[in-house]
């Protein structure tokens, strides 16, 4: 596996990494325990190093599992996992959080669940407007002071946020949503994090499925799948933006490759310190998933896809209302 670098302080991880929310929810069932921690190992052994996660996952179960697999080989390995969310009694998410002690609380709580001394790269999950982010920065530092975290990262925070944090505690990598299905960041995000020397873990880098190929109009999503509540999964929605899909994959006939290899060989292409996560529960994909960091585009690849990518108004918005406000703008 191919190996990339991550902001300014230098923190190594291979080309792909894996995002692991899917294993404990937003995909249907979970699946069996034991299943998961063979597939995190097996990650490990084709070669991937940086595994994501987060405490809201489940919540609390990602974590748990996580550590559990992945503390026998701890040492070849980078976890990045956040904190932002607050919870009540019962475990249940209530809103956003950043405030210091609660900053601390959840590391603490990571780490033991992480069964690990120390978090490679720590994220804010969610930008809280109640907590100035110099406060936040100035926490995490303290913490990368006592040893506890290594890397501080944000996620799905806007670029004057980003400059703020990143003048108290310099910030190793920015996690937003980014694909040929959403390109957002290219506008403002990019361009300052490069001016900072930041790095960028693009998460949902295949649309959440959108972009493999296999999502068609007839696709009917289970019981707790986030995509039943996704505006660009709806009915209307989906049909409009499988446009998008049919361009992706006269590329992908032409090279011999799937649409999902595809769709990560061109993030790969657009800076070396981008970093995607694509998420996964199975072999077969993951080994397809990792193919794509041995796919060469060329510039005419790459311009038929930013051709395609931009002649198909993309409908729907990326999360329901309630969940849009927490993007930090």
């Amino acid at each position: 596996m191919q190996k990339r670098t991550l902001g300014t302080p230098g923190l190594e991880v291979s080309a792909l990494g894996l995002g692991c929310m899917g294993m404990s929810q937003s995909f249907g069932p979970r699946p069996p325990r034991e299943d998961m921690i063979m597939f995190l190992r097996a990650a490990v052994d084709r070669g991937v190093t940086l595994f994501d996660t987060a405490e809201v996952y489940g919540p609390f179960h990602n974590e748990e599992l996580v550590g559990e697999a992945l503390q026998p080989v701890r040492e070849d390995v980078v976890i990045a996992t956040k904190f932002g969310f607050a919870f009540d009694e019962n475990g249940k998410q209530t809103g956003v959080t950043s405030r210091p002690d609660d900053i601390r609380a959840a590391v603490d709580g990571s780490l033991r669940r992480l069964r690990t001394d120390t978090i490679d790269l720590l994220y804010q999950h969610r930008v809280d407007p109640d907590v100035p982010i110099e406060d936040v920065a100035g926490t995490v530092k303290e913490l990368i002071e006592a040893g506890k975290v290594h890397h501080f990262g944000m996620s799905e925070a806007g670029v004057e946020t980003i400059r703020r944090a990143h003048a108290v505690q310099p910030v190793t990598a920015l996690q937003s949503e980014y694909s040929l299905f959403w390109r957002e960041p290219e506008e403002a995000i990019l361009p300052a994090i490069e001016e900072l020397g930041i790095g960028f873990v693009p998460f949902s880098p295949l649309g959440r499925g959108f972009l493999t190929g296999q999502v068609t109009a007839d696709t009917k999503f289970g019981d707790g799948d986030i995509r039943t509540n996704l505006p660009r999964f709806e009915r209307d929605a989906l049909e409009a933006n499988l446009a998008l899909v049919d361009l992706i994959t006269k590329v992908a006939q032409r090279k011999s490759a799937t649409v999902g290899q595809v769709a990560l060989a061109w993030l790969l292409a657009q800076k070396p310190w981008i970093v995607p996560i694509p998420g996964t529960r199975r072999l077969e994909r993951l080994d397809e998933n990792l193919g794509s960091a041995e796919l060469e585009l060329s510039p005419d690849d790459l311009t038929e896809l930013d051709d395609a990518s931009t002649s198909v108004q993309v409908q729907g918005d990326r999360y329901p209302e309630a969940m849009q406000r927490m993007i930090d703008r």
